[in-house]
C-alpha cells in the first residue's frame, strides 16, 4: 500500500524540469467527418499488412529526435494500464524505468507530460481514436494502441507540432515488429484526429468521464451526480502549486506572484521556475503541500509544548507544520529512505523533530502523547490531479484491502493517545469506506474514545469543508473559482477524536 503524500518536495523528479505547456485545440481545416478504415489507410492494396509509405522528410527511426522519449512513453504507459504499476515509481529519476531514465532531463519531462496527459484523458483519446476507424484494432493490438494514445496525447493536450507527433509516432510503429503493418493506420488516423481535434474534443470532452467505471460510480454514490461530475472535471486540469509559510503568507504570496488561499496557503499556478529555484526555498520560508493536506493537523488545535506523535509522517509536511507551531513532535515513519527525506527537509526548513523508524502497526514508546496525527496510507484517490494513474492502477478490492489496513493502524494509533488527549485519523482518499465508514466502526467498538466535532469557524478556510458528523471532507471540486487553474484542493478526509477513559 502506497502512502499519500505531497507535502514538501519539489514534485516528481525535484521538480527541476519543465513540462511541456498545455495547448487548447487548434483551428479546423477541413470539412466533413473524415472516418479511418484499415483498409483505406494500408494503401491502394487494401490489406492493412500493406508496407506503409515512408513520410516525408523524416529520418530513419533509429535516428528520429526525440523517438526514445515516444518509445519510453508507451512504455510506460502500457506498465500503468496493463500491470497497475505506479507512474511515480516508473518515473523516479534515480530508480524510475531504465528507459526512462536513461533519457536525457528535458525528454523525461517530456515524458511526464505525455503521460499526465493520456492518463487525465485516457476515455476521451480513446473514444476520439475509435472514431476514426470502422472496425475495432485487433485484440492483441496493446501496443499499437499505446503509440496511438501517447501521439494523440500530444496532439489534443500539448504544445507539440502535430506533424511531429505523427511522424514519430508512425516511426515509433514501423520500428517495432508487433506494429510495423500497421504504420500506415497510425499515420491515417491521427492525422485525421488532428484535422478534427478542434470540432471533435469539445464534443468528446462533453460527453465522456474520463475514469473507470468503478471509480465513477464509487464517487456518484457518496456525493451526488452533480459533484462527481465536478471532481471529474476537476481531474482533467493540473492540480496548482501549493505552499505552506513559516510566518507572513500574505507576503509570500506577492512576492511569488501567487494567491492567498482561505486556510492561509500560498497557491501559484505554473510558476515557469523549478520549485527549488523559487524564492524562499533554499532558506527554508516554505514548503510544497496541498492546501487540503495542510488541514488535519491544524485539528489538533494549540499544540506549543504539547508531545504530539506524527505517525506515518514521512516525507514531513505535517511533522514541519506542527514543529513550526511549537509541538514536540515524534516523526514515526517505517521507510528509511522516505525519513531520510524528512530529516533534509526538516534541516532546510531549521526545525526539529524526533525522528524514528518503526512500523506503526506495532510500535509501542515509553510513553503516552497528548495528540497523535495518523495521516494513513489509502488509495490516494483524493490525488488525481497530480497522480492520474491511480483510476487506472487501484481497484475496489485494494480499497477494501487498504481500508482494513487503516483499520488496523487507527488501533494501533489509539493506543498511543493518554486519557483525555486527542487523536486526528486522516487520508488522501475519496472513498467513504477509507474514511467515514471508517470512523463509524472504529467509535462503535471503542466507548473510550468520542468523536469532537471540528466547527467550521474553528480557522479560516473550513467554510464548507466539515459534514453534518463534524469531520472534514474535502474534494477537488471545492474552493472553485472563475479561473479553473486556481480552484480545488486534494481530496481528504480527517476526523478528530478525542480519548475518555
Amino acid at each position: 500500500m502506497g502512502p499519500c503524500r505531497q507535502e514538501i518536495t519539489a514534485g516528481k523528479g525535484g521538480g527541476a524540469e519543465e513540462p511541456a505547456k498545455p495547448l487548447g485545440p487548434q483551428p479546423d481545416r477541413t470539412e466533413g467527418a473524415v472516418v479511418v478504415t484499415a483498409r483505406a489507410a494500408a494503401g491502394r492494396r487494401g490489406k492493412t499488412g500493406a508496407k506503409a509509405k515512408p513520410v516525408a522528410g523524416a529520418a530513419p527511426a533509429t535516428e528520429m529526435p526525440g523517438l526514445a522519449a515516444r518509445r519510453a512513453a508507451a512504455r510506460l504507459l502500457a506498465a500503468v494500464v496493463d500491470a497497475r504499476t505506479s507512474l511515480d515509481g516508473l518515473t523516479d529519476s534515480e530508480h524510475g524505468n531504465p528507459q526512462f531514465t536513461a533519457l536525457e532531463p528535458r525528454d523525461r519531462s517530456l515524458v511526464r507530460a505525455i503521460l499526465a496527459a493520456a492518463l487525465r484523458h485516457r476515455l476521451s483519446i480513446g473514444a476520439l481514436i475509435d472514431s476514426r476507424l470502422d472496425r475495432p484494432l485487433p485484440a492483441k493490438a496493446g501496443t499499437l494502441l499505446h503509440i496511438l494514445h501517447v501521439a494523440a496525447a500530444q496532439i489534443l493536450f500539448l504544445d507539440i507540432p502535430d506533424s511531429a507527433a505523427v511522424n514519430l509516432a508512425v516511426a515509433h510503429a514501423g520500428s517495432d515488429p508487433r506494429t510495423r503493418r500497421f504504420a500506415g493506420l497510425v499515420n491515417a488516423v491521427l492525422r485525421a484526429l488532428a484535422a478534427r481535434k478542434e470540432r471533435a474534443l469539445p464534443k468528446v470532452l462533453a460527453t465522456t468521464r474520463d475514469a473507470p467505471d468503478w471509480f465513477a460510480e464509487r464517487l456518484i454514490a457518496a456525493y451526488g451526480p452533480e459533484t462527481a461530475d465536478q471532481i471529474m472535471a476537476a481531474h482533467r486540469i493540473e492540480a496548482p502549486l501549493d505552499l505552506t509559510v513559516r510566518t507572513d503568507p500574505g507576503g509570500w504570496a506577492q512576492r511569488l506572484g501567487g494567491r492567498l488561499m482561505p486556510n492561509g496557503t500560498v497557491r501559484l499556478v505554473q510558476p515557469g521556475t523549478p520549485v527549488p529555484d523559487l524564492a524562499g526555498y533554499a532558506e527554508g520560508a516554505w514548503w510544497v503541500q496541498d492546501a487540503a493536506a495542510s488541514l488535519p493537523a491544524r485539528l489538533l488545535g494549540a499544540v506549543d509544548g504539547l508531545d504530539v506523535a506524527d505517525l506515518c509522517a514521512a516525507p514531513g509536511g505535517k511533522t514541519a507544520q506542527l514543529a513550526n507551531a511549537g509541538a514536540s513532535v515524534t516523526a514515526v515513519d517505517g521507510s528509511a529512505n522516505r525519513l531520510r527525506r524528512l530529516g533534509v527537509n526538516l534541516e532546510r526548513l531549521g526545525l526539529k523533530a524526533e525522528i524514528v523508524r518503526a512500523d506503526v502497526a506495532t510500535w509501542q514508546p515509553d510513553r503516552l502523547f497528548g495528540a497523535v496525527l495518523l495521516d494513513a496510507p489509502c488509495s490516494a484517490t483524493g490525488t488525481l490531479r497530480r497522480h492520474p494513474d491511480v483510476a487506472w492502477t487501484k481497484s475496489p478490492e485494494d480499497i477494501a484491502k487498504l481500508a482494513a489496513a487503516q483499520r488496523r493502524l487507527l488501533d494501533a494509533a489509539s493506543s498511543l493517545v493518554r486519557p483525555g488527549g486527542r487523536l486526528v485519523f486522516s487520508n488522501c482518499s475519496l472513498n467513504p469506506e477509507e474514511g467515514e465508514l471508517l470512523v463509524a466502526d472504529f467509535l462503535a467498538a471503542r466507548p473510550d474514545f468520542r468523536r469532537e466535532p471540528v466547527g467550521p469557524a474553528e480557522f479560516d478556510g473550513l467554510d464548507g469543508l466539515v459534514d453534518a458528523n463534524g469531520d472534514l471532507r474535502t474534494t477537488p471540486a471545492d474552493w472553485a473559482a472563475e479561473d479553473a487553474r486556481w480552484s480545488g484542493m486534494d481530496g481528504f478526509f480527517a476526523s478528530r477524536l478525542r480519548r475518555t477513559g
